[in-house]
């Protein structure tokens, strides 16, 4: 009953709001910072995605694994239980070929592992460019809901006891490349927007690349980079990507990790539904990595 008054709160107050008055917008942080809970969804604007406000109150579609038709992107919370909680935060972007997401078993699924190590997660639902009769660009829409995610949980850390130096972004295949777009594009903030939550800068502190495609990736990557963890099965075509994306970071000089199964194919998600061994466990190998590069450092 909770987290359902405070969805349906949010969404009342966000529907109704017109020009966002620095009144307003402490309301809507004060309602965020003061009801927030595991399984709450917040859009990332107040009036929807900018350009498509319009389009805000249309239902999603969803079953089982799956949801489309996101037209006001969200990010889902899953706070890590307080006696474990480290400070250590995560976006993460589900896959599903910009088509769809799969919400469940490379969103909720992802969370609730990154809460068993004391890291926040939050959901990412963003614009979905290859969907039948879809509006939106991958290498714009997506991009700007992934940039959008991390301003968001920088913005409200304090508010969340979050460190904003210890955000990471997570990717799963076509989630890899809102992860690139994010990683490698623009990531100032944007000091004079009237939208304080622009103010903070997106790029995120660490990446992880789940059998990633390739969009988003630069030719040359800068040596600032955010550190990367990779991984991937040899029988997915993604291994090219994950490898290549690999040497480009090492030559950069950007610390990296890489991961190469001989087999377990595409979309194993978080390894819960394989049969191999190596699958199965494959979420500890990132969880080391994670700590092993004192993100879980409090």
């Amino acid at each position: 009953m909770f987290r359902i008054a405070l969805v349906c709160f949010l969404a009342t107050f966000l529907a109704g709001l017109g020009s966002v008055s620095a009144q307003d917008v402490s309301e809507y942080e004060k309602a965020v910072s003061s009801s927030i809970a595991s399984g709450t969804q917040i859009p990332l604007w107040e009036n929807g995605a900018p350009g498509f406000e319009d389009r805000k109150d249309e239902a999603e579609e969803a079953d089982e694994w799956w949801v489309k038709n996101i037209h006001n992107p969200s990010l889902t919370v899953f706070l890590a239980p307080e006696e474990k909680r480290t400070g250590a935060a995560v976006v993460i972007c589900p896959g599903g070929g910009h088509r769809l997401l799969v919400a469940g078993a490379e969103g909720n699924e992802a969370a609730e592992y990154f809460n068993s190590i004391g890291v926040d997660a939050f959901v990412l639902k963003y614009r979905l460019g290859r969907e039948e009769n879809s509006p939106y660009k991958i290498d714009v829409h997506a991009k700007q809901d992934g940039q959008r995610a991390i301003r968001w949980v920088r913005h409200f850390s304090d508010k969340l006891s979050i460190d904003p130096e210890r955000v990471g972004i997570v990717g799963f295949s076509a989630g890899g490349e809102v992860v690139s777009m994010v990683c490698y594009g623009s990531h100032e903030g944007i000091k004079d927007s009237a939208d304080a939550i622009d103010h903070p800068g997106c790029k995120p502190n660490f990446q992880v690349m789940i059998y990633a495609g390739p969009l988003g990736i630069p030719e040359t990557i800068p040596a600032d980079a955010p550190p990367a963890f990779i991984l991937v099965a040899n029988d997915d075509g993604a291994a090219k990507v994950a490898i290549e994306l690999a040497l480009k970071l090492r030559s950069a000089k950007v610390p990296m990790e890489l991961h190469v199964y001989n087999q377990g194919g595409h979309g194993f998600n978080m390894g819960n539904r394989t049969k191999l061994k190596s699958i199965s466990t494959w979420r500890h190998r990132m969880g080391d990595w994670i700590a092993d590069s004192g993100w879980l450092k409090q």
